[in-house]
């Protein structure tokens, strides 16, 4: 599969809400309003998976956080078309967060389901370690979630 990345933009909110209602059933999915609301912000770098047709089958967006001199970034969310999962999109996804992030400077922060493996490896993969819990962060569903952390790049041992 040729999945490309592009911007998210505005009118691609409308598919994004409908992909929250598949993905997020049992818990608040966002609304088009609310990525609208996310693509408004200057602090927010959201990103589009789309396939060869330019069908939107996944996003993801990251919002820079702190200081200049104390900077954080948080993955706000990533959502992939269930047709096309397990087909490497949510890394690119997420590969494409963690290049902005590590321009930013800082660590990176995130919450997943705590049942969410797929996910939870993934990030593990890229870094990311448990280091708390958040019991019923997830409504209404009341579903338990790991906050992770990934270090600043900067901070790391350099071989």
């Amino acid at each position: 599969m040729n999945v490309h990345l592009t911007a998210l933009r505005a009118d691609d909110a409308d598919r994004c809400a409908e992909l929250e209602r598949v993905l997020f059933p049992g818990d608040d999915p966002w609304s088009a309003d609310a990525f609208r609301s996310e693509l408004a912000s200057p602090h927010n770098h959201y990103v589009a998976a789309r396939d060869e047709a330019g069908t939107l089958v996944g996003y993801a967006g990251l919002a820079r956080l702190g200081t200049g001199i104390d900077p954080e970034s948080e993955v706000h969310t990533i959502g992939v078309d269930p047709a096309v999962r397990r087909r490497g999109v949510g890394g690119m996804l997420l590969g494409e967060l963690l290049s902005v992030a590590d321009r930013w400077g800082g660590p990176v922060f995130l919450e997943v389901r705590t049942d969410n493996d797929a996910a939870i490896g993934l990030y593990r993969r890229e870094g990311f370690e448990i280091v708390g819990t958040r019991k019923r962060y997830y409504q209404p569903s009341g579903a338990d979630a790991f906050t992770m952390r990934r270090p600043d790049r900067r901070e790391e041992p350099r071989p």
